[in-house]
């Protein structure tokens, strides 16, 4: 594949669906403009987060969005020729998700159920039972959400399933228990930027991970979207603020050199682990 230019986002999204809805084609427009052939938006772009993570309000809650609703269906619009992902809580089978879907102006690409849930989402939301690669016009790829990525073997299952970009999309906060005067020195800061660095690096895989700004509730956002090459650099980002990161690469020729001499999937002891 010839060298393309992929954006994460750093953006607030709230309850407001139609709001959510503009805002998203908005940033779509302005991904076009900088010439990216891949978008990836926060976590809950559709609808917004949970306001409380210790005891979720059930009157409070996201709106449900049917997966195959007129909000979609104007998404899959705006994204035209752009292989977009978006994070949104799903109404399913009677139950609620926390989920991300990509999709092009063809249509649903892929679609993901956040399988990690943190206490107050076990409250509000079913977990996944699957974590798989697709094929994009993009290249192969694989979504997480949020709390995912601190499980190593979720971004190993899409890098062995053959993902060569991973999709982070993140809804995720400021610690609620060791709060820091600036975003920059807070710890779960600090964690955001660690697991996306050392995930693109152990799997060789370029790491797109998206998330939230501004505050839900009495949740803050972190902002920090990036994209992480293979070896685990960080080749651009947002940092706290709104924007987009967008990094211009061959994605097939830096997950090829990166793994030229090491080869961290091939290079696996399987006997001698435990609980695989």
């Amino acid at each position: 594949m010839p060298t393309q230019r992929i954006a994460a986002a750093s953006a607030h999204f709230g309850r407001d669906l139609d709001r959510s809805v503009e805002r998203i084609g908005m940033v779509i427009a302005a991904a076009r403009r900088a010439g990216a052939s891949l978008l990836v938006l926060p976590d809950a772009a559709l609808g917004g987060y949970l306001a409380d993570l210790r005891s979720p309000d059930p009157e409070a809650l996201p709106p449900a969005v049917d997966p195959d609703g007129p909000e979609m269906r104007r998404v899959i619009e705006f994204a035209a020729d752009m292989v977009v992902c978006l994070g949104y809580s799903e109404l399913s089978e009677g139950r609620r998700w926390n989920s991300a879907i990509c999709v092009s102006g063809d249509g649903v690409l892929g679609r993901y159920r956040k399988v990690h849930l943190p206490p107050g989402e076990a409250l509000v939301y079913a977990a996944g039972d699957r974590i798989a690669a697709f094929d994009t016009p993009a290249g192969r790829l694989g979504m997480l959400i949020d709390y995912d990525k601190t499980f190593p073997e979720a971004a190993r299952t899409l890098a062995l399933d053959d993902a060569r970009v991973i999709a982070c999309l993140c809804a995720w906060p400021a610690s609620l228990t060791q709060r820091a005067p600036r975003l920059t020195q807070d710890r779960q800061s600090r964690l955001f930027d660690l697991y996306d660095c050392a995930r693109a690096a152990e799997n060789q895989v370029v790491w797109a991970a998206s998330n939230q700004t501004g505050s839900m509730g009495g949740l803050r956002f972190l902002g920090q979207s990036k994209v992480v090459g293979p070896g685990g650099e960080v080749l651009a980002r947002t940092w706290a603020k709104a924007g987009l990161a967008v990094a211009e690469l061959d994605v097939d020729a830096e997950v090829e050199r990166a793994r030229l001499v090491l080869h961290h999937l091939q290079e696996r002891r399987r006997d001698l682990y435990v609980g695989t």
